[in-house]
């Protein structure tokens, strides 16, 4: 998974599968969902990110990675 966030064009891009070929985009207020051609989610944007989220996405962004212990 990639995050990136783009000052310029205030946009916030994340990108799941970034070596798939996008079939079919859909934008909803702002928001474009990329899909593959089998219906996985290959990105999602965030336009005028700024807007939607918060004033500088990168100040804010925290992430942190949970992980399920598998118990045999």
């Amino acid at each position: 998974m990639k995050i990136e966030y783009d000052p310029k064009n205030d946009l916030i891009n994340i990108e799941f599968l970034p070596e798939e070929n996008i079939s079919e985009s859909l934008e909803l207020d702002g928001v474009i969902i990329d899909y593959a051609k089998d219906g996985r989610i290959v990105a999602i944007e965030i336009l005028d990110a700024g807007k939607r989220t918060v004033k500088d996405p990168l100040k804010q962004l925290d992430l942190s990675i949970i992980k399920e212990a598998t118990v045999i």
